[in-house]
């Protein structure tokens, strides 16, 4: 029997005080039932003996202290989750927002999830193809890692997020691949541009989209990274799928958290953010992964701006802790007209060397990689010095660096967002833009490689 209660004795939105109740649990779902029969959900956010403080999904408007009844529902944010949410649309609480009927569940699962045993992950080893080759060639994505983008205010990275989640997927037969896509306070624009990309190319069929827009709650943008990992785990772990989850944008959320501690009057920590936003980014990206035993398997690209281009602030800094590496936009290259404007230098992904090589990628992924790498930095070292120098001081082998970083730039940098590389034309525009420099200085590739895959003249 769900017992009511008529003791509301203090709102501050978004916050409610309610006295006198029992038995009631932290993160436990309540329901208000105004007056005139309308109903609101809330959570429970602290419990001290028979007072709760209650945090409201909607706004405050309208609740009447003494007559507006409250009901707790005895189990915490679910969701419910189903095979028929793909090629869905729904709004950051998990209610479909698309025009189509309510989800027939199969289950209903804790949004807040359970954190995977240590000892039961799988260590991530397969090869995903995005199809940019600034992250296959470079700072290649492995099925169950954490690889965020870092970008600013401003640069496309809304681009990218929707060219990766069309174009995302697993070498391999007999392998199911799903994306799960997160929208965090963005704004109407934004989420319509998602959803227009997603159906124009076809991808929202294999797709599951949230989308929590700037007007609505800020408590609501805390559950809707959550809704979707709930999503891509029931995908991933009861489904079989290999599921992809991005979500954008992560300072949103931040933000949103950081509003909701200082209505609560918890000590700020850095730059007024709480203490524990670190343990609470770490709760959703430690979500992601691979289990022993299961097919399935959770990648992760969150995706947050940068405030003032600032990798030393608090959201940027505590996610590069959590995650493994990170693919950084420059605003550099983005006025150059490179799309997508990924500066490649200082970009990581620390699990690469685990999921390339012959029978995953191709046996001169490595040698390549590290060859393009070095070539690249020692051109732009090159043109910086022409710049200062004038071309007279530069030797002849740093002209043709300096031409290799142009030429890198422009036609393997800045494919667009159209352009849907597989690995090998990735790799091959890698060999056609080494043989712009002499052989004698590929001394990070095999000489029997450079044999094998060197275009030769003519060719």
């Amino acid at each position: 029997m769900i017992k009511e209660y008529k003791t509301i004795k203090e709102i501050a939105s978004p916050l409610m005080i309610v006295e006198n109740v029992e038995g009631v649990t932290y993160d436990e779902l309540g329901e208000l039932e105004l007056p005139n029969g309308e109903v609101r959900r809330c959570k429970v956010l602290e419990v001290d003996g028979n007072r709760a403080v209650v945090q409201l999904f909607e706004s405050a408007q309208g609740i009447n202290l003494a007559q507006t009844k409250v009901r707790f529902l005895g189990h915490p944010q679910q969701l419910a989750v189903s095979e028929d949410m793909l090629g869905r649309v729904f709004n950051g609480m998990g209610n479909p927002i698309d025009g189509g009927p309510e989800i027939l569940p199969e289950a209903y699962m804790d949004i807040n999830g359970l954190p995977m045993n240590p000892a039961a992950r799988a260590y991530p080893a397969e090869f995903i193809q995005t199809g940019v080759s600034t992250i296959d060639g470079l700072n290649t994505l492995v099925r169950g890692q954490k690889l965020p983008i870092f970008s600013g205010s401003g640069l496309p990275h809304a681009a990218l997020a929707a060219q990766i989640a069309r174009q995302a997927r697993v070498l391999g037969d007999n392998e199911t691949f799903a994306v799960v896509f997160a929208a965090i306070g963005i704004t109407f624009e934004e989420s319509e541009y998602f959803i227009r990309e997603f159906r124009r190319s076809g991808a929202i069929e294999r797709t599951v989209v949230f989308s929590n827009l700037a007007n609505d709650p800020a408590v609501e943008r805390i559950s809707t990274p959550r809704m979707a990992l709930t999503a891509a785990e029931y995908l991933a772990f009861e489904k079989g799928m290999q599921v992809l989850v991005i979500m954008t944008d992560i300072t949103n959320y931040a933000e949103a958290l950081r509003e909701i501690s200082a209505a609560k009057k918890e000590v700020p920590g850095r730059r007024g953010y709480p203490g524990y936003l670190y343990t609470d980014l770490a709760t959703m990206y430690e979500r992601a992964g691979r289990r022993q035993g299961r097919n399935g398997s959770i990648t992760m690209i969150p995706i947050l701006t940068m405030p003032e281009d600032d990798k030393t602030h608090p959201i940027p800094d505590l996610t590069g802790y959590i995650t493994e590496g990170q693919i950084i936009l420059s605003r550099d290259l983005h006025r150059k007209g490179l799309v997508p404007p990924v500066d490649v230098l200082p970009s990581l992904s620390r699990l690469k060397d685990k999921g390339i090589g012959e029978g995953k990628t191709r046996e001169d992924h490595a040698g390549t990689m590290n060859q393009l790498f070095a070539a690249y930095s020692r051109g732009k070292d090159a043109k910086e010095l022409m710049t200062i120098l004038g071309e007279a001081a530069l030797s002849d082998d740093d002209k043709l660096f300096a031409k290799f970083a142009e030429e890198f730039e422009r036609r393997y940098v800045s494919q667009g967002n159209e352009t849907n590389r597989t690995i090998e034309e990735t790799l091959n525009i890698g060999w056609e833009l080494l043989s712009i420099l002499p052989r004698r200085e590929l001394k990070r590739i095999k000489p029997e490689m450079i044999e094998k895959y060197m275009p030769k003249a003519g060719d």
